[in-house]
């Protein structure tokens, strides 16, 4: 099999590596059909789209809508490359699945409006799936409304026209949507368990996701429902693609 690709950009060996293991157990692949990418480490390489299957993309700590004297050089670097990488898989439409991240990559590239507005703390919420999300071939088998794992600063407002809204929450307009036909982005993270988010809550403490003292209440928050499903969407996508 022509492996897949994940794309991380997180710099904490930790949440990292346990990401790289979550994203095996949902899509049922082996490390050598999975080849983890580490893009705050390295460039991103050119891909031979016709020697992949797909690719994934993790979440971060990036946040698109930051002005840009905000951001690193680092997620310059990264939001340059994947520009160019989004370029090339909008117009072959290559499968391509962005969890969390993947909001920010594929919203900004495609002209959708991202800013705070629609901001969700670190929890689970009830994320609903549209008419055309219940017809959506990655989609198959997924209840009508499940739980889902969210914690993020920025989302999608406004979706350009030509995409097509899959998922909302309550509280969050665009928790998923798709471009063209194999081009998926979600604003919730598919591949965890409560032991992965709750490894992000410690690893990511300081970085404004919630106060100090919020610490207990955010891990409560995060068990509050059993999240069931998601992970499915992961194996769906990869069993798709695989060739």
């Amino acid at each position: 099999m022509k492996p897949f690709v994940l794309l991380a950009t997180r710099a904490e060996d930790g949440p990292a590596d346990e990401e790289y293991e979550l994203f095996l157990r949902a899509t049922g692949l082996a490390p050598a059909e999975l080849v983890r990418i580490r893009l705050e480490a390295s460039p991103m390489p050119r891909f031979d789209f016709d020697e992949v299957s797909g690719i994934f993309v993790g979440g971060g700590p990036f946040n698109a809508s930051d002005p840009p004297e905000r951001k690193s050089p680092v997620q310059r670097r990264v939001e340059a490359e994947f520009d160019v990488l989004l370029d090339r898989v909008v117009r072959r439409d290559v499968p391509f699945f962005g969890a969390c991240y993947g909001v920010g990559t594929l919203g900004a590239h495609q002209g959708a409006v991202i800013d705070r507005t629609y901001a969700e703390p670190i929890s689970v919420v009830p994320v609903t799936l549209s008419d055309a999300g219940v017809y959506d071939p990655i989609l198959r088998g997924m209840p009508r409304e499940f739980a889902a794992f969210v914690g993020h600063k920025e989302a999608i407002t406004t979706l350009p026209p030509h995409a097509v809204l899959l998922a909302s929450s309550p509280t969050c307009p665009v928790q998923m949507f798709r471009v063209g036909r194999n081009v998926y982005a979600t604003q919730f993270h598919p591949e965890l368990d409560v032991a992965g988010i709750t490894t992000r809550i410690h690893a990511y403490a300081d970085y404004g996701y919630f106060a100090a003292h919020e610490l207990d209440t955010t891990l409560k928050a995060v068990r509050r429902a059993p999240v069931e499903h998601t992970s499915r969407m992961l194996r769906t996508f990869t069993e798709r693609f695989a060739r």
